[in-house]
């Protein structure tokens, strides 16, 4: 069975079903910081980025088996490693670490970044030249992110701040990475490839990591780390990608600007936390920010 007939990455079908699938993509992604605070409450940060990596990529290294995919060639997989780089092992990580600094409310803020950085690498990496109102949306985006965490107390949580900060970077590069991969090499493809090539360095960590004892850890805790390893790192790519070759990377990825608000909703209904006027409106600036980049990147 080959890959275009369980997972096609050519639209068969109208451009609507791009923005569908493009929208339950950025719909598992908005769980992903509300399910790592819940897990990294009775986990290691280590732990859980390291056994989300390894699930998930049993599950990827069974589909690829089943599928008879061919292997990645050569001049894919220095792509492929920045690709793990960035979201099997760096978003992850630095994200689990940050979330016990600060509360999953306030780093999805800094979610708002996200289309952003990708574009920037994207810009770095095909070569093109954006308009100088690019730049002064870009800019401004960045100087409210930075006014948002000057205001919350810099003495509170500046390492929290740091390394949401990077992981957002990190996640950009790979996104942009995968993104120009998938053309070659297959939407859903790469990220299962991402995730086999970590295998060899996750699954030892996996076990090393393993908590001492299992009896103080509860239920939400494992749902969290489920959640994050079956949809966050494996499912939620599947629609993603799915969806930026139906309907086009330019008008699906758009669809990220929507990330914040879910990942703020869920916060507030599950986690039960406090998501201030303020935070809002700097929400609402970067995504206005982020969608003049956008509108101006070319």
């Amino acid at each position: 069975m080959g890959r275009h007939q369980l997972f096609p990455d050519k639209s068969t079908g109208s451009s609507r079903s791009g923005w569908i699938n493009g929208f339950i993509g950025v719909l598992i992604f908005s769980g992903s910081l509300p399910a790592t605070r819940v897990a990294v409450l009775e986990l290691s940060p280590v732990f859980v980025t390291v056994a989300r990596a390894t699930i998930a990529g049993l599950i990827a290294l069974c589909m690829l088996l089943i599928l008879k995919e061919k292997r990645p060639g050569r001049a894919q997989i220095f792509p492929l490693v920045i690709v793990a780089i960035g979201v099997v092992v760096g978003f992850p990580l630095l994200t689990a670490l940050a979330l016990r600094y600060v509360t999953s409310a306030h780093s999805i803020v800094f979610l708002g970044m996200l289309p952003l950085t990708t574009a920037i690498f994207g810009v770095l990496r095909g070569g093109e030249h954006p308009r100088p109102a690019f730049w002064l949306f870009s800019i401004s985006g960045s100087l409210l992110v930075i006014g948002f965490a000057i205001a919350q107390g810099l003495s509170a949580s500046p390492v929290g701040d740091i390394l949401m900060l990077t992981a957002v970077i990190l996640c950009g590069l790979g996104y942009a990475e995968g993104a120009k991969l998938s053309k070659t090499l297959g939407g859903w493809q790469v990220i299962c490839w991402a995730l086999v090539l970590s295998l060899p360095f996750m699954a030892p960590l996996t076990y090393c990591f393993l908590p001492l004892s299992f009896a103080g850890i509860g239920a939400p805790a494992w749902i969290g780390l489920g959640y994050v390893a079956i949809f966050s790192m494996l499912i939620g790519f599947i629609f993603w990608y799915r969806g930026l070759s139906q309907g086009g990377i330019a008008a699906v990825g758009q669809i990220q600007l929507l990330q914040p608000f879910f990942g703020l909703t869920l916060a507030a209904t599950l986690l039960h936390e406090q998501v201030s006027i303020g935070m809002l409106g700097v929400t609402v600036g970067v995504i206005l920010c982020v969608a003049g980049s956008k509108k101006f990147a070319r």
